[in-house]
């Protein structure tokens, strides 16, 4: 993407990543974060410039005690790129156009009749059109798209191995995307995606290790390591969702039986609900209805699911010793009902100084889950370079 030699690309993306995520910030300061010369950082940035990405802020901060003239910061130029990012769900596409810095600029949703594959590609087609072509005219400062999916996902080929809530096994995502919408577009699980949004822009910025723990339809897990997202040698690294936590607990749609996934998802909840208040079309409202009404029998399935998810994250915490863990998701709509058995399960299970590990548990909307399909698209635009 930028015009200079390869000795220099590496700096190039440096820069940008870090003006990107902690910008504005000024060329010595850049040089301290990145341990490269003042030299090399004014090297790097002179493309970014040049090519709209960064500009310069009047000058606001002195380089040290005694110094001349004071600093220009460097920041990113928000407009100079749009990029669309849609979440999928197995009925409705959520789908956000954000500029260079993550901020949503428009939103728009649309109903998916059915999860098949062809259907979605179509609907897809049509959002993408539609948050493009309405107020505010970004198609022709668009060229990317981040697809945000549950399950099995690899990056790299765009390929949907498998997705249980969508029911698809082995869909080419990313090419047929890319044939419908003319988009360059990349493919992400849903919760690797939101761990980069805050990776990259909120409560992850700066931090070396950290967790998001999702709640919701499943559980999952992101994970940032050594500032890096881990994915596994198998893509599947983090999958809490099917942590085994009770040998003669319910089966699970992943072949076994007293997982996380299996006691605490939302279709489990459900079931459990409905079975101990005989109401067999009850939904996961008329659940949390229940219990905030004192139904003794639905408050325990909420403990027990509370209790499952904290145990799933005392064994992040057991395992990887984030620096921070922020627990999210759709499912916490019912935050009041699981937080206090979260917290407690945490506790309960975590080894030593890993239960100091602070604990954030925050509901996200699904808006924020297609800026995180936004995100990973910046990450391709800041790769490219």
């Amino acid at each position: 993407m930028f015009p200079e030699a390869d000795a220099v690309a590496p700096a190039v993306t440096a820069v940008f990543t870090a003006v990107l995520t902690e910008g504005p910030i000024s060329r010595v300061a850049l040089a301290r974060r990145l341990d490269l010369s003042s030299g090399a950082v004014t090297k790097a940035a002179r493309p970014l410039i040049d090519l709209g990405y960064l500009e310069e802020l009047a000058a606001t901060e002195r380089t040290g005690p005694g110094a001349g003239r004071p600093a220009s910061p460097l920041a990113i130029r928000a407009d100079s790129e749009f990029f669309v990012g849609v979440k999928i769900t197995a009925d409705e596409l959520i789908g956000v156009v954000c500029d260079l810095r993550a901020q949503v600029r428009v939103s728009a949703h649309r109903r998916l009749p059915v999860a098949d594959a062809d259907q979605v590609l179509t609907q897809l087609g049509e959002l993408v059109d539609d948050l493009l072509d309405g107020p505010g005219d970004y198609r022709a400062r668009t060229r990317r798209l981040g697809l945000a999916v549950s399950g099995d996902v690899d990056p790299i080929t765009g390929l949907v191995r498998y997705s249980p809530f969508l029911r698809w096994h082995d869909v080419a995502l990313r090419e047929r995307a890319e044939k419908i919408t003319g988009l360059a577009v990349t493919v992400e699980n849903d919760v690797k995606a939101l761990t980069i949004a805050e990776h990259w822009f909120g409560e992850g910025v700066g931090a070396e290790s950290f967790a998001l723990v999702t709640v919701g339809a499943g559980i999952g897990c992101g994970l940032v390591v050594g500032g890096r997202l881990v994915s596994g040698a198998h893509g599947v690294a983090g999958e809490i969702g099917h942590i085994g936590i009770d040998v003669d607990g319910p089966d699970c749609h992943c072949g076994s039986r007293g997982c996380v996934e299996a006691i605490a998802g939302a279709g489990a909840i459900v079931r459990q609900a409905r079975l101990c208040s005989g109401r067999p079309s009850l939904t996961f409202e008329d659940a949390v209805e229940l219990a905030r009404h004192g139904d003794v029998a639905v408050c325990e399935v909420f403990a027990r699911a509370g209790d499952a998810i904290g145990a799933g994250i005392a064994a992040v915490a057991n395992l990887v010793g984030p620096a921070r863990i922020v627990v999210s998701g759709e499912g916490l709509a019912a935050y009041d009902l699981f937080e206090p058995h979260i917290r407690a399960g945490f506790q309960r299970r975590a080894f030593g100084a890993a239960a100091d590990c602070p604990l954030s548990i925050r509901p996200l909307p699904f808006e924020e889950w297609a800026r995180g399909a936004a995100t990973v698209s910046i990450k391709a635009l800041v790769a490219a370079g």
